[in-house]
């Protein structure tokens, strides 16, 4: 039995679900959001109250079980609140900045990295060593936090690159003469 897959998903108000045949479509303050699940899963929606159950006793059902019900609550909780991911730039003049759809970034490089911002995601900069990735769709925030993070990963010798907030980054220890 999945743990997750058992909890039903409640639409907070503002916030309205519709189903046509496997698909479910979740509409919000912040946008509509779209989702098909697999035929392993039948989703049914009781007023404010959508639930995902198995058809069923297969190991691929089990499985679609648990993440389509984690797919759902995803796209009520971004057509109501948003999704956000924070990067910090470690590094000697490593920095970034926002020049209208494209984010600029600084990270000693022999040239400037222009990273353009998809539509669906909102990228601020408040400081020239902190990123904020926001928007409804929680995989494309992931993604975008992802894809701008990987010009400069953090090294592991003196942590400099683009770490996700709160991120640990293990420290190795250098050449001994």
């Amino acid at each position: 039995m999945s743990r997750i897959g058992k909890k039903p998903v409640e639409l907070p108000s503002g916030v309205s679900a519709s189903l046509s045949g496997q698909t479910i479509e979740v509409k919000g303050p912040k946008g509509t959001q779209s989702f098909t699940a697999s035929d392993d899963v039948t989703i049914t929606i009781d007023g404010d109250v959508v639930t995902v159950d198995p058809r069923g006793k297969s190991k691929r059902a089990r499985q679609q079980w648990g993440m389509s019900r984690t797919m759902v609550a995803n796209m009520v909780h971004g057509v109501s609140n948003t999704f956000k991911k924070e990067l910090e730039i470690h590094g000697v003049g490593y920095r970034a900045q926002l020049q209208g759809n494209t984010l600029k970034l600084n990270l000693g490089l022999s040239h400037d990295v222009n990273f353009e911002v998809p539509s669906e995601v909102t990228v601020t900069v408040p400081k020239p060593t902190e990123i904020t990735v926001e928007g409804h769709d929680a995989q494309l925030v992931g993604q975008v936090a992802a894809n701008i993070r990987d010009w400069r990963r953090p090294e592991p010798y003196k942590g400099k690159g683009i770490r996700y907030k709160g991120e640990y980054i293990f420290q190795k220890e250098g050449k001994k003469k």
